[in-house]
């Protein structure tokens, strides 16, 4: 990112956000409230709990070394369900009775997607974990208030694709869940491996909370593809994975990783999970802000962070809104800390790792690029990243990592 850019950048974000600030303006004392709205229940609850803890353990370890510009966090926490219609009321709470500044830790596009518009109508920051590329522009993004520390389901889609050519498959089909993460997901699958001058077989959209998918999956098979690339969450994918184990078909299958549980591999077994190859974005593990992470995870989930990289994207968030209004200086209002969020995460600033190293540096006059735990971060201009993916094969009972694709 060029100095231009960033400026540019600082100046829409304060404009756009400036009209909508009538109550965030006033600042809450010497105090920044957060939202961590995450998913404890429901099909992100697999994430959600440790997302949470992130949030409020970052924040303490923030508080603890004197706040960000002399404001302490103060953090709500509150439950989406993984539904829409129930993280609207949560995020309705948060901003009208608890009047958080921020909301962080929203998991699923269809959550995030039914969440930005209450953030955007209260001049708050919505930093979240879904891939729909709608989140990237207008009218959801219109006020540059949005950031996904998650990869986008088009970059999903990409690595899909560079996994599909180098595991040798030349007949893929597609099976996506009926939303904007599941299609998404596909639909940026089909359009890399298009563009690379592939074909498509059959893509197939199924509604959710079906007892069976045999039409739909029979559908996809009649193609006689050799690999079924989906977009699904966990209870779909147990059930469309049994009754192909039953059909007796061989394909295999390329699946996003958090459309599996514990539960899922227990249940039905390695023969099954032995087709799948599974794909998730990788945390930055080479970085001082991934060790820090990790020991904060342990601590507080009894597990290596490897476990949750939307923990670390939580984690990560606290630390680069904390940073931002450092940067913002005392007194700002959320106008002022909106448009230092890109700026923070710059490729052109001094790399730093933590809070404590990033307040430092900018209380000595230098810009800033904070080299996160979940990814390098480096925000575009639309609030989104770019992280590396691992692909994640059967090895034994449980899943392991077998390479990592750029894009």
């Amino acid at each position: 990112m060029n100095f231009d850019r960033r400026q540019a950048l600082q100046m829409m974000a304060a404009g756009t956000l400036a009209a909508a600030m009538p109550r965030l303006a006033l600042a809450q004392g010497a105090e920044y409230r957060i939202g961590a709205l995450c998913p404890i229940t429901g099909a992100g609850s697999t994430f959600g709990t440790g997302m949470q803890k992130m949030i409020v353990a970052a924040a303490a370890e923030i508080n603890a070394a004197g706040g960000a510009a002399g404001r302490t966090f103060k953090v709500f926490q509150d439950d989406t369900q993984t539904q829409p219609q129930a993280a609207v009321l949560a995020a309705k709470k948060l901003l009208e009775v608890n009047e958080v500044q921020a909301i962080l830790g929203t998991w699923s596009s269809g959550v995030s997607l039914a969440v930005v518009p209450l953030t955007n109508d209260a001049g708050a920051i919505l930093m979240n974990t879904s891939g729909a590329p709608a989140l990237s522009v207008a009218p959801a993004n219109a006020k540059h208030l949005s950031y996904r520390f998650q990869a986008t389901n088009d970059r999903f889609g990409r690595a899909f694709a560079e996994i599909a050519k180098r595991e040798g498959f030349r007949k893929p089909a597609t099976m996506a869940f009926n939303n904007a993460s599941g299609i998404g997901n596909t639909e940026g699958f089909t359009k890399a491996w298009t563009a690379a001058g592939g074909t498509v077989e059959k893509a197939v959209v199924y509604e959710p909370n079906q007892p069976s998918y045999r039409s739909e999956l029979q559908s996809v098979l009649d193609g006689e593809p050799d690999v079924i690339v989906m977009g699904s969450y966990v209870a779909d994918t147990a059930i469309i994975l049994r009754e192909w184990f039953q059909s007796g078909a061989t394909n295999k299958f390329i699946v996003p990783k958090w459309a599996f549980n514990a539960d899922t591999i227990a249940t039905l077994g390695p023969d099954v999970m032995a087709n799948v190859i599974t794909v998730e974005s990788v945390a930055n593990e080479q970085s001082p802000a991934f060790a820090a992470f990790d020991a904060l995870y342990r601590q507080e989930m009894g597990e290596p962070g490897t476990a949750n990289n939307y923990a670390a994207m939580t984690y990560d968030m606290t630390v680069l809104l904390a940073l931002a209004i450092e940067a913002a200086g005392p007194g700002a209002d959320n106008a002022a800390i909106n448009a230092r969020i890109i700026d923070v995460s710059s490729p052109d600033g001094e790399v730093v790792t933590s809070f404590a190293a990033g307040r430092d540096a900018l209380k000595a006059g230098k810009s800033i690029n904070y080299d996160g735990a979940s990814s390098v971060l480096d925000l575009d201009e639309f609030g989104d990243v770019t992280p590396d993916f691992g692909a994640f094969f059967m090895d034994g009972e449980a899943f392991a990592r077998r390479y990592v694709v750029k894009i």
